[in-house]
């Protein structure tokens, strides 16, 4: 008979290890939403918000199904996901300050650098927008987040197989299109 794990185990083990990861990974995940959102004070807080989707759904992060940045990748974008469909859903009703936390002068200066160093994926994402969903998103997390195949597969939920043969279409696609950088055609091949 085999018992079940009591809890997480290895980057997510306990407070030590979780601070741990949180460091190992703060700036990745600052680098992914900066490239998406162009507002300093949304792209701190939906980066605790990631943290914090992490903290709670840590169980479920298995160490031998793959890597800890690939299943941090997918509950990003779980957190943006339901961060656009709440923002939708307002329509903008509430005021861009309401909600968020005050940031000092240098936090607000260093993400507006981040995000203005951020502009050349931007301009990628603009690129890709007319593919279809699950390759644009594989491309993205491939070229742009610079995750393996095999990472990008995991945090999107797919076979590698699926995710390569998404990838080479993709980037087929992309060929055609005028002005595409040529790194979204052929980086991330690994």
């Amino acid at each position: 008979m085999r018992l079940r794990q009591a809890g997480p185990s290895g980057p997510l083990a306990g407070p030590e290890a979780f601070e741990a990861f949180y460091l190992r990974h703060y700036d990745a995940m600052t680098r992914f939403l900066a490239r998406r959102v162009i507002d300093p004070h949304a792209v701190a807080d939906l980066t605790a918000e990631v943290f914090l989707a992490a903290l709670h759904s840590r169980h479920t992060y298995r160490v031998g199904r793959g890597s800890e940045i690939g299943w941090l990748y997918g509950v990003a974008r779980n957190v943006l996901s339901v961060e656009r469909r709440r923002a939708q859903r307002e329509a903008r009703a509430m005021e861009r300050a309401a909600g968020h936390r005050v940031l000092d002068s240098d936090d607000v200066a260093d993400l507006t650098d981040r995000i203005d160093a951020e502009e050349p994926a931007r301009q990628a994402l603009k690129a890709m927008a007319h593919l279809p969903d699950g390759e644009s998103a594989l491309l993205e997390l491939v070229v742009i987040d610079q995750l393996t195949v095999a990472e990008a597969a995991e945090a999107l939920g797919i076979k590698v197989g699926t995710a390569r043969v998404r990838l080479h279409r993709a980037r087929r696609s992309l060929r055609k299109v005028p002005g595409v950088v040529a790194t979204l055609v052929t980086e991330g091949m690994r």
